[in-house]
Protein backbone atom coordinates (compact mmCIF):
# COMPACT_ATOMS: atom_id res chain seq x y z
CA UNK A 1 0.00 0.00 0.00
CA UNK A 2 1.30 3.18 -0.55
CA UNK A 3 0.46 6.78 0.89
CA UNK A 4 -2.59 7.27 -1.12
CA UNK A 5 -5.71 8.89 0.73
CA UNK A 6 -8.24 6.22 2.19
CA UNK A 7 -11.55 5.32 2.92
CA UNK A 8 -13.79 3.05 4.33
CA UNK A 9 -16.11 0.52 1.92
CA UNK A 10 -19.02 -1.75 3.77
CA UNK A 11 -21.69 -4.67 2.47
CA UNK A 12 -21.19 -7.38 0.34
CA UNK A 13 -21.84 -5.72 -2.74
CA UNK A 14 -19.56 -2.60 -2.74
CA UNK A 15 -16.40 -5.19 -1.26
CA UNK A 16 -16.85 -7.83 -4.18
CA UNK A 17 -17.29 -4.94 -6.50
CA UNK A 18 -13.64 -3.56 -5.10
CA UNK A 19 -12.40 -7.30 -4.82
CA UNK A 20 -13.43 -7.55 -8.90
CA UNK A 21 -11.84 -4.29 -9.99
CA UNK A 22 -8.79 -3.06 -7.85
CA UNK A 23 -8.17 -5.51 -5.03
CA UNK A 24 -4.69 -4.34 -4.63
CA UNK A 25 -6.14 -1.43 -3.20
CA UNK A 26 -8.05 -3.19 -0.26
CA UNK A 27 -5.82 -2.52 3.12
CA UNK A 28 -7.80 -5.04 5.17
CA UNK A 29 -11.46 -6.62 5.41
CA UNK A 30 -12.73 -6.50 8.99
CA UNK A 31 -15.60 -9.34 9.47
CA UNK A 32 -17.88 -10.16 11.84
CA UNK A 33 -17.08 -13.54 12.98
CA UNK A 34 -20.29 -14.25 14.08
CA UNK A 35 -21.30 -14.26 10.53
CA UNK A 36 -20.61 -17.54 8.73
CA UNK A 37 -23.32 -17.80 6.29
CA UNK A 38 -22.60 -18.13 2.26
CA UNK A 39 -22.25 -14.60 1.32
CA UNK A 40 -19.81 -14.21 4.15
CA UNK A 41 -18.02 -17.52 2.93
CA UNK A 42 -17.91 -16.75 -0.41
CA UNK A 43 -16.69 -12.89 0.10
CA UNK A 44 -13.88 -14.29 1.95
CA UNK A 45 -12.84 -16.90 -0.36
CA UNK A 46 -12.34 -14.14 -3.38
CA UNK A 47 -10.50 -11.77 -0.47
CA UNK A 48 -7.86 -15.01 0.36
CA UNK A 49 -7.34 -15.55 -3.61
CA UNK A 50 -6.49 -12.03 -4.04
CA UNK A 51 -4.22 -12.02 -1.11
CA UNK A 52 -5.85 -9.54 0.29
CA UNK A 53 -5.67 -9.71 4.77
CA UNK A 54 -9.01 -10.34 6.82
CA UNK A 55 -9.24 -9.70 10.55
CA UNK A 56 -12.18 -10.42 12.84
CA UNK A 57 -13.74 -7.67 14.53
CA UNK A 58 -16.30 -6.89 16.88
CA UNK A 59 -19.68 -5.77 16.25
CA UNK A 60 -19.57 -2.44 17.63
CA UNK A 61 -15.71 -1.59 16.13
CA UNK A 62 -17.49 -2.35 12.49
CA UNK A 63 -20.36 -0.04 13.44
CA UNK A 64 -17.89 2.71 14.74
CA UNK A 65 -15.85 2.45 11.42
CA UNK A 66 -18.64 2.03 9.17
CA UNK A 67 -20.49 5.20 10.87
CA UNK A 68 -23.74 2.73 10.65
CA UNK A 69 -24.99 -0.30 11.67
CA UNK A 70 -25.99 -1.36 8.20
CA UNK A 71 -22.47 -3.05 6.87
CA UNK A 72 -23.73 -6.49 6.85
CA UNK A 73 -20.54 -7.75 9.25
CA UNK A 74 -18.08 -6.38 6.54
CA UNK A 75 -16.33 -3.04 6.28
CA UNK A 76 -12.59 -2.37 4.94
CA UNK A 77 -9.94 -0.03 4.71
CA UNK A 78 -9.14 0.75 1.25
CA UNK A 79 -7.38 3.22 -1.25
CA UNK A 80 -9.96 6.05 -2.44
CA UNK A 81 -9.84 5.90 -6.32
CA UNK A 82 -8.97 8.05 -8.64
CA UNK A 83 -11.08 8.92 -11.99
CA UNK A 84 -9.97 6.76 -14.12
CA UNK A 85 -10.78 8.95 -16.83
CA UNK A 86 -10.98 12.80 -17.68
CA UNK A 87 -14.45 13.25 -19.27
CA UNK A 88 -12.60 13.88 -22.20
CA UNK A 89 -10.53 10.65 -22.50
CA UNK A 90 -13.96 9.08 -21.65
CA UNK A 91 -15.64 10.35 -24.42
CA UNK A 92 -13.31 9.47 -26.81
CA UNK A 93 -12.78 5.74 -25.79
CA UNK A 94 -16.99 5.59 -26.00
CA UNK A 95 -16.63 7.32 -29.73
CA UNK A 96 -13.85 5.02 -30.94
CA UNK A 97 -15.76 1.77 -29.95
CA UNK A 98 -18.34 3.17 -32.23
CA UNK A 99 -20.95 4.01 -29.19
CA UNK A 100 -23.47 6.34 -28.31
CA UNK A 101 -22.95 8.18 -25.27
CA UNK A 102 -25.16 7.88 -22.58
CA UNK A 103 -24.65 10.17 -19.90
CA UNK A 104 -26.66 11.19 -16.62
CA UNK A 105 -25.95 14.46 -14.91
CA UNK A 106 -26.79 15.79 -11.41
CA UNK A 107 -27.42 19.05 -10.47
CA UNK A 108 -27.22 19.78 -6.96
CA UNK A 109 -27.75 16.27 -5.48
CA UNK A 110 -25.96 15.92 -2.14
CA UNK A 111 -28.09 13.35 -0.77
CA UNK A 112 -25.46 10.68 -0.62
CA UNK A 113 -28.60 7.75 -0.65
CA UNK A 114 -29.55 9.04 -3.61
CA UNK A 115 -26.49 9.45 -5.25
CA UNK A 116 -25.46 6.19 -4.96
CA UNK A 117 -29.36 4.85 -6.27
CA UNK A 118 -28.43 7.18 -9.20
CA UNK A 119 -25.09 5.45 -9.70
CA UNK A 120 -27.23 2.33 -9.42
CA UNK A 121 -29.27 3.06 -12.24
CA UNK A 122 -27.40 4.67 -14.21
CA UNK A 123 -24.47 0.75 -13.93
CA UNK A 124 -27.89 -0.82 -15.12
CA UNK A 125 -28.83 1.18 -18.25
CA UNK A 126 -25.49 1.03 -19.22
CA UNK A 127 -25.16 4.80 -18.81
CA UNK A 128 -20.89 5.68 -19.62
CA UNK A 129 -20.79 8.03 -16.60
CA UNK A 130 -22.55 10.24 -14.22
CA UNK A 131 -21.30 14.26 -14.02
CA UNK A 132 -21.76 16.60 -10.75
CA UNK A 133 -20.74 19.81 -10.04
CA UNK A 134 -17.84 20.02 -7.72
CA UNK A 135 -19.61 22.78 -5.14
CA UNK A 136 -23.10 21.11 -5.53
CA UNK A 137 -22.88 17.59 -5.17
CA UNK A 138 -22.09 14.77 -2.93
CA UNK A 139 -18.99 13.09 -2.91
CA UNK A 140 -18.60 9.32 -3.40
CA UNK A 141 -18.39 8.11 0.25
CA UNK A 142 -19.28 4.66 2.25
CA UNK A 143 -22.62 5.34 2.30
CA UNK A 144 -22.64 6.31 -1.40
CA UNK A 145 -20.75 3.13 -2.51
CA UNK A 146 -22.82 0.61 0.14
CA UNK A 147 -26.11 2.19 -1.51
CA UNK A 148 -24.59 1.59 -4.86
CA UNK A 149 -24.15 -1.88 -4.94
CA UNK A 150 -20.69 -2.01 -6.57
CA UNK A 151 -22.13 0.36 -9.48
CA UNK A 152 -19.90 3.17 -7.60
CA UNK A 153 -16.55 1.01 -8.52
CA UNK A 154 -18.12 0.14 -12.07
CA UNK A 155 -19.66 3.46 -13.16
CA UNK A 156 -17.14 6.93 -13.54
CA UNK A 157 -18.60 9.52 -11.25
CA UNK A 158 -16.95 12.55 -12.74
CA UNK A 159 -17.19 15.85 -10.58
CA UNK A 160 -16.71 18.96 -13.20
CA UNK A 161 -15.78 22.17 -11.77
CA UNK A 162 -18.11 24.74 -14.14
CA UNK A 163 -21.67 22.70 -14.91
CA UNK A 164 -22.93 25.03 -17.55
CA UNK A 165 -19.73 25.00 -19.27
CA UNK A 166 -18.97 21.09 -19.26
CA UNK A 167 -22.75 21.03 -20.95
CA UNK A 168 -21.64 23.16 -23.49
CA UNK A 169 -18.82 21.09 -24.03
CA UNK A 170 -20.98 18.20 -24.38
CA UNK A 171 -22.90 20.21 -27.39
CA UNK A 172 -20.39 20.41 -29.67
CA UNK A 173 -19.88 17.41 -29.05
CA UNK A 174 -23.51 16.38 -30.32
CA UNK A 175 -24.19 15.34 -27.30
CA UNK A 176 -28.41 16.40 -26.90
CA UNK A 177 -28.53 17.66 -23.43
CA UNK A 178 -32.00 17.05 -22.12
CA UNK A 179 -33.23 18.08 -18.70
CA UNK A 180 -36.26 17.20 -16.59
CA UNK A 181 -38.33 20.06 -15.04
CA UNK A 182 -41.70 19.93 -13.59
CA UNK A 183 -42.39 23.15 -15.51
CA UNK A 184 -41.68 22.29 -19.31
CA UNK A 185 -43.80 22.27 -21.62
CA UNK A 186 -43.51 18.82 -22.93
CA UNK A 187 -43.17 15.17 -21.46
CA UNK A 188 -40.13 12.68 -22.80
CA UNK A 189 -43.15 10.93 -24.45
CA UNK A 190 -43.64 13.91 -26.42
CA UNK A 191 -40.54 14.14 -28.19
CA UNK A 192 -39.78 12.91 -31.97
CA UNK A 193 -39.65 9.36 -32.23
CA UNK A 194 -35.90 8.09 -32.15
CA UNK A 195 -34.79 11.58 -30.42
CA UNK A 196 -33.66 10.22 -27.27
CA UNK A 197 -31.97 6.68 -29.14
CA UNK A 198 -28.94 9.29 -30.09
CA UNK A 199 -26.04 10.70 -27.86
CA UNK A 200 -28.22 12.21 -24.88
CA UNK A 201 -27.11 13.44 -21.33
CA UNK A 202 -29.93 13.86 -19.02
CA UNK A 203 -29.46 16.95 -16.92
CA UNK A 204 -31.35 15.93 -13.48
CA UNK A 205 -31.85 18.44 -10.40
CA UNK A 206 -32.27 17.73 -7.11
CA UNK A 207 -35.81 16.51 -5.68
CA UNK A 208 -37.48 19.60 -5.04
CA UNK A 209 -35.06 22.30 -5.83
CA UNK A 210 -34.85 21.01 -9.56
CA UNK A 211 -32.57 22.09 -12.00
CA UNK A 212 -30.51 25.62 -11.53
CA UNK A 213 -31.31 28.45 -13.38
CA UNK A 214 -28.34 28.76 -15.50
CA UNK A 215 -28.47 24.51 -16.12
CA UNK A 216 -32.15 24.39 -17.29
CA UNK A 217 -30.81 27.28 -19.70
CA UNK A 218 -27.97 25.85 -20.68
CA UNK A 219 -30.07 21.99 -22.08
CA UNK A 220 -30.71 22.04 -25.37
CA UNK A 221 -34.51 21.21 -24.45
CA UNK A 222 -36.52 20.92 -21.29
CA UNK A 223 -38.66 17.60 -20.74
CA UNK A 224 -41.17 17.13 -17.80
CA UNK A 225 -42.01 13.36 -16.51
CA UNK A 226 -46.06 12.56 -16.44
CA UNK A 227 -47.48 12.35 -13.04
CA UNK A 228 -50.91 11.17 -12.89
CA UNK A 229 -51.27 10.39 -8.68
CA UNK A 230 -51.53 12.80 -6.09
CA UNK A 231 -47.32 13.40 -5.65
CA UNK A 232 -45.80 16.20 -7.07
CA UNK A 233 -42.69 14.75 -8.31
CA UNK A 234 -40.37 11.23 -8.02
CA UNK A 235 -37.24 11.06 -6.17
CA UNK A 236 -34.06 11.73 -8.51
CA UNK A 237 -32.75 8.37 -8.44
CA UNK A 238 -36.93 6.93 -9.75
CA UNK A 239 -36.99 9.91 -12.31
CA UNK A 240 -32.76 9.17 -13.38
CA UNK A 241 -34.39 5.26 -14.26
CA UNK A 242 -37.51 6.39 -16.22
CA UNK A 243 -35.17 8.90 -18.39
CA UNK A 244 -32.10 6.40 -18.76
CA UNK A 245 -34.22 3.16 -19.86
CA UNK A 246 -36.40 5.45 -22.07
CA UNK A 247 -33.15 6.13 -24.38
CA UNK A 248 -32.23 2.46 -23.22
CA UNK A 249 -35.80 1.63 -24.96
CA UNK A 250 -35.20 3.80 -28.12
CA UNK A 251 -31.74 1.83 -28.74
CA UNK A 252 -33.50 -1.05 -29.20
Amino acid sequence: MTDKPRTVLFGFHALSARLKIAPTSIETILVDPSRRDHRMRSLLARATEAGVKVVETEALQLDRLARTDRHQGVVARVEALKPQHSLDDLLDEVQARGEKPLLLVLDGVTDPHNLGACLRVADGAGAHAVLAPRDHAVGVNATVAKVASGAAESVPYLMVTNLARTLGELKERDIVCVGTSDQAEGSLYQLPAGELAGPVAWVLGAEGKGLRQLTAKTCDRLVSIPMRGAVESLNVSVAAGVCLYESLRQRG
